[in-house]
């Protein structure tokens, strides 16, 4: 039996959250048509890169966090952006919390993203080690105190990905709402495993592409 990282898996799978959150995504009326099966066809595709996922040994999944933070420090300089978002990993998300620390250490500053409403943007609240965290949304761990701040760049995870840059996430649509409504757009970098790659997630007027994607294996870039 594979290992699994308990610290790491909420109560509450979030591989669930299309169910509850479909009905919040924006529905692209020159797309109406295509949009069920767009749908059927994200929802067969996540569980099928999810359970991938999941099969994972603890060790497999730290080696690759390893080699993709390797990946990520000889392709961008994240001096450059001083507010940092990144994510607390969840149900086998790579841990690249390391990249955090490190910016933290170099004079920058990091937040983590909390869901403060439904149908709206999320907000990015301030985190430094030590700080107390509380189960948000879905049992996610997020900072106990509110002290938001506007990222300049974005690790954003990454359920699957396709040859333009477009992710394939859990279905609930927060990130895309937040990109859209973000002025300026903080700079995005899809982060997670190489073999999530897809042709293409069919993206709809509301995906948004990343700048950037990395995985255990290259970077891709999509940005000027």
């Amino acid at each position: 039996m594979a290992e699994r990282d308990e610290l790491n898996t909420p109560s509450s799978s979030p591989c669930l959250m299309h169910e509850f959150t479909a009905e919040l995504l924006p529905r692209p009326s020159s797309h109406a048509r295509d949009w069920a099966a767009v749908r059927s066809f994200r929802k067969e595709k996540r569980a099928e890169l999810l359970a991938r996922r999941d099969a994972l040994t603890v060790h497999d999944r730290r080696c690759y966090a390893e080699s993709l933070t390797a990946h990520l420090r000889v392709t961008l300089d994240l001096e450059a952006y001083r507010v940092l978002g990144f994510y607390w990993p969840i149900r086998g998300e790579l841990d690249l919390r390391s990249i955090a620390q490190r910016h933290l250490e170099r004079g920058g500053m990091v937040a983590l993203p909390v869901i403060v409403a439904k149908n709206a943007a999320v907000e990015f609240w301030q985190w430094e080690p030590g700080s107390a965290l509380q189960r948000g949304v879905w049992n996610i761990p997020v900072p106990a105190v509110r002290r938001p701040v506007t990222p300049d760049a974005l690790l954003v995870p990454l359920v699957g990905y396709d040859a333009a840059g477009y992710r394939l996430g859990y279905g609930g649509g927060y990130y895309d709402r937040t990109l859209a409504s973000a002025n300026p757009r903080p700079f995005c970098i899809g982060v997670g495993y190489d073999d999530t790659h897809l042709e293409t997630i069919h993206p709809q007027p509301h995906d948004i592409a990343m700048d950037v994607i990395i995985t255990e294996r290259r970077a891709l870039r999509f940005g000027p």
